[in-house]
């Protein structure tokens, strides 16, 4: 429920300046879960804490009117802010194991650039509305940024290492890396790259510590990576030829890559799937006995302008939907991405599947990314308390959004 300050007599909002508010009007507001019209009026104070949503006719002066719509700020709930740098360099639609070699191969740049193409790849979160991200780390290159607590970070070290060999070493580095993002105010957990990159020794190292965390995980991006696990052929084999790693301590499990991983997340307080572009029926169906059977939280990330950039192919959302699968978006990387805008993702997927209406659309960007992220407390909605960004949608038609509309932050 959202304060209710009382009026005054002549029925307007009062004139506390003690209270240093503002007063925020739209065509729309979007309050994290509903559209309301242009009749409703945002209080917060001058932090962008949320006071109040009264009628405009109680407002009193001094709104400040915006043409579009009014929302929460933006929630990535998939991003690899470490590869800002990699903006261009790599050729669209080279396939998922190309572009894994290709993001290998360009990793080596001077530390000074990379820092540098960091805080600009946080700096177009932050214009265009996004407050919380769920950032993907595979070393501590982000610390500092994040320190400057410009936006919220839920942290996930990454990691992986398919040889068995390896499983100590890589958790051990984890764990170093850790120490370092412990210095910041952000939580993080150490969470698996991909069922393709994790042997079962490293899966073991990493279980114990998913109890009470949010863990992400990159999921059916490709066909290769269900062929691996069904039939031990595919693609990836190719990559492991390619990279010179030992594959044969790997037995197929004639399942699919979900089905073969997912019961090993069962400790998490919450998951987040992310891309899911081969994910079928039979795996979602799989995937909700599991979560229900834990007593933990499953959300559904969709990155579909990095999908589009790898290997030309969208997530598939209408499934999703008809599942009830609960949807969060992300970016993914600049390595893989033209941008980082949520508002980006969310006119694809408009385009791409018009019968998503607006506002469920929206709720994915907010309150579902805040849950998703833990962050809900304090973010996603138009809530009493809390103080999760106001966001301008502007150039929307009819409900829907058009390839001319942009975002910007307001407070």
């Amino acid at each position: 429920m959202l304060l209710r300050i009382p009026a005054t007599d002549s029925g307007k909002y009062p004139n506390f300046d003690h209270l240093n508010y503002q007063k925020f009007s739209a065509d729309q507001i979007f309050t994290g879960l509903s559209l309301l019209t242009g009749q409703s009026v945002l209080i917060t104070d001058q932090k962008g804490t949320i006071l109040d949503l009264i009628s405009l006719e109680d407002a009193g002066d001094d709104v400040q009117h915006f043409r579009g719509i009014l929302s929460p700020g933006f929630i990535n709930a998939h991003c690899h802010l470490e590869l800002s740098h990699m903006r261009g360099l790599i050729p669209e639609h080279t396939g998922l194991t190309g572009f894994i070699l290709k993001i290998i191969g360009e990793r080596h740049f001077p530390e000074e650039e990379i820092l540098d193409a960091i805080a600009a790849g946080e700096a177009e979160m932050l214009a265009g509305g996004i407050v919380a991200v769920g950032d993907i780390s595979n070393n501590a290159l982000t610390v500092a940024q994040k320190q400057l607590n410009r936006l919220a970070y839920y942290n996930f070290i990454e990691v992986s290492g398919w040889v068995p060999a390896i499983a100590d070493p890589r958790f051990n580095a984890a764990l170093q890396i850790s120490d370092q993002f412990s210095t910041t105010a952000h939580p993080f957990s150490v969470s698996p790259h991909a069922p393709y990159s994790v042997s079962n020794e490293l899966w073991e190292r990493i279980q114990p510590g998913f109890a009470g965390n949010t863990i992400t995980i990159h999921n059916q991006e490709t066909p290769g990576e269900n062929e691996l696990f069904k039939t031990g052929t595919g693609d990836f084999i190719g990559m492991y030829n390619t990279l010179n790693i030992d594959q044969r301590h790997f037995t197929p499990t004639g399942k699919s890559s979900l089905q073969s991983y997912f019961p090993r997340l069962a400790s998490a307080k919450k998951i987040i799937s992310v891309h899911n572009t081969l994910t079928d029926p039979a795996d979602i169906v799989f995937a909700n006995t599991q979560v229900l059977s834990a007593g933990n939280e499953l959300f559904w990330c969709v990155c579909p302008n990095a999908n589009l950039y790898i290997e030309n192919s969208l997530p598939p959302i209408d499934l999703l939907r008809r599942y009830n699968c609960t949807i969060t978006v992300g970016t993914d990387s600049l390595a893989s991405n033209h941008s980082l805008s949520i508002l980006d993702e969310l006119k694809t997927i408009s385009k791409n599947f018009p019968d998503v209406p607006l506002e469920e659309l929206l709720q994915w960007a907010t309150i579902n990314g805040a849950t998703a992220l833990q962050m809900d407390k304090t973010l996603g909605s138009f809530e009493k308390g809390k103080r999760p960004g106001l966001v301008l949608i502007e150039g929307p038609e009819a409900d829907q959004l058009t390839t001319q509309s942009t975002s910007r932050r307001i407070i």
